[in-house]
């Protein structure tokens, strides 16, 4: 699954740990968070989110 970065902040959502401090549970897609999901560092929201970079 691919790894999405918060261009505001930096903090990439890992689908593989899912954010499970906000009930998202591991292997969440990206694309299936909901729309109203924020990013859990800086409060922006999925459109400020880009595909991370292969690491």
């Amino acid at each position: 699954m691919k790894k999405y970065i918060c261009e505001p902040c930096g903090y990439v959502y890992d689908p593989e740990v899912g954010d499970p401090d906000n009930g998202i549970a591991p292997h969440t897609a990206f694309e299936d968070l909901p729309e109203d999901w924020t990013c859990p560092v800086c409060g922006m929201g999925k459109e400020e989110f880009s595909l991370a970079e292969h690491e």
